[in-house]
């Protein structure tokens, strides 16, 4: 006896479903990620974002503490009071007192043995008091974002990354499942929710969009990198020389 007939796959559009889920998902997440960029980007907008910037002030806005670390370090080791190899150690090799308060969390953090490694005092360094005050004083003048928003705008990056991978997920499984003659129009249909997540993703994962507002990303722009210390704080490690990129655990190729 004859079975029930089956209906052929292009009577069930068996991909829509799945399609729309990636849709809905897809705009949530990036509803969430532009609300909280715009939170962010907004916060003290033109309170007082007009002042200069010190080179340490530059780095928190490019890069966040770690990128303070960086500068701090690297600014000891030119000046000779420390070494930095390219084993990833730091070591004390000049006055083990003075400097600024970002100097003095350094050499805190290394500790009377006058060497630690590099992975250990960028935590360290972070976490002090003086990097804190700078933040807290950008935050006051409008130029750095802040911490609540920084999490939230965090949170909808990652839901924008999830999403794009769930609409590729249900791309990969709903495609096969369509006749050959439907599967251009499935996978031009899944282009949209990837395009979408994707194009977010891109642009929520810029460090400076982390950590700066608008009014802060400004300053930055206006600023000259001529100088390598004010280079390294706008553009980040990848302008050192191989040997110190090793140092400070960088990838040794810009």
């Amino acid at each position: 006896m004859a079975g029930p007939p089956v209906l052929p796959y292009n009577s069930i559009m068996v991909w829509i479903p799945l399609f729309l889920v990636a849709c809905v998902v897809t705009a949530v997440a990036c509803a969430r990620l532009c609300r909280a960029a715009i939170a962010a980007g907004g916060h003290g907008a033109g309170a007082g974002g007009d002042g200069g910037l010190t080179l340490g002030e530059a780095a928190f806005l490019a890069g966040g503490p770690g990128r303070v670390t960086e500068l701090t370090l690297v600014s000891m080791h030119r000046a000779r009071r420390l070494f930095l190899a390219h084993t990833g150690w730091a070591t004390v090799v000049g006055a083990s007192d003075g400097g600024d308060e970002l100097e003095r969390a350094v050499l805190g953090a290394i500790g009377p043995d006058g060497q630690a490694p590099v992975p250990l005092l960028r935590p360290a360094v972070a976490a002090a008091p003086c990097v804190r005050r700078i933040e807290e004083g950008l935050v006051a003048r409008g130029l750095a974002v802040k911490g609540a928003d920084r999490r939230e705008a965090a949170a909808g990056l990652r839901a924008v990354k999830g999403a794009f991978l769930l609409a590729l997920a249900l791309g990969a499984v709903a495609v096969p499942l369509v006749p050959e003659g439907e599967r251009a129009q499935a996978l031009a249909a899944f282009a949209l929710p990837l395009t979408a997540s994707g194009l977010c993703w891109a642009m929520g994962s810029s460090p400076r969009g982390r950590w700066a507002s608008h009014a802060g990303r400004r300053l930055l722009a206006g600023l000259s990198a001529e100088d390598p210390l004010t280079a390294l704080a706008t553009r980040g490690p990848a302008v050192l020389e191989p040997e110190l990129r090793a140092a400070l655990g960088r990838p040794t190729t810009p």
